[in-house]
């Protein structure tokens, strides 16, 4: 009589242990599969290189250029001052592509006289369509070393690319297009997205 009391109580102990070793191995697996699953999702390095890129205008004075990274590249942001963006009209005659007629060199939306979306702001890709160095922000008009007709741009150091304002290149120069103008939007007055349009990430 006493054995027969004992066996259901032992067959539920065994249940009792084989439920719990279950879900203590279920919990091991999971917790062993976690890391290697997290490790198969793109590294935060991967994600910034294509990733857009979110800049906050509020604090860049007129006439001064700022630098971000994005895929890699120097993207430069411009904010034109009123005297350079009237300069803008005056020196086409200088100019490769001063209409921007490669199309591949912006998006259409920048397909303007200031290649951008709004004429205060200029943002490209900071590198010299020649041979890729990164030209210098020379926004000084008409210095002894570039002469008496530079309205102000940017001066490749490395074989003597020039472009102007607006990222249009000079005529008679190694660099043969403008520079670059990346996918870029505004989100607000002072919020700038570049990798990002109304077509969505690049």
């Amino acid at each position: 009589m006493n054995n027969l009391d004992v066996i259901p109580q032992d067959l539920r102990l065994r249940r009792l242990l084989l439920q719990t070793t279950a879900t203590v191995g279920g919990i091991g697996v999971v917790g062993t599969m976690l890391p290697f699953v997290q490790s198969m999702a793109p590294s935060n390095a991967a994600k910034s290189r294509g990733a857009p890129v979110e800049v906050s205008l509020g604090a860049v004075e007129p006439g001064v250029l700022v630098t971000v990274a994005w895929r890699g590249k120097p993207v430069w942001i411009l904010h034109r001052t009123t005297a350079m963006l009237e300069g803008l009209g005056k020196h086409d005659d200088l100019l490769s592509d001063p209409r921007s007629e490669q199309t591949q060199q912006q998006p259409a939306y920048a397909r303007n006289v200031t290649r951008s979306l709004r004429p205060d702001f200029f943002v490209a890709i900071g590198i010299c369509t020649h041979l890729g160095c990164i030209p210098t922000y020379r926004p000084d008009v008409s210095p002894a070393d570039l002469g008496g007709r530079w309205p102000g741009g940017f001066f490749c150091p490395c074989h003597g690319s020039k472009f102007d304002l607006a990222g249009r290149v000079f005529r008679n120069v190694p660099a043969p297009l403008n520079l670059e103008i990346p996918p870029y939007e505004y989100q607000g007055e002072a919020r700038l997205v570049i990798g990002q349009d109304r077509s969505g990430p690049a």
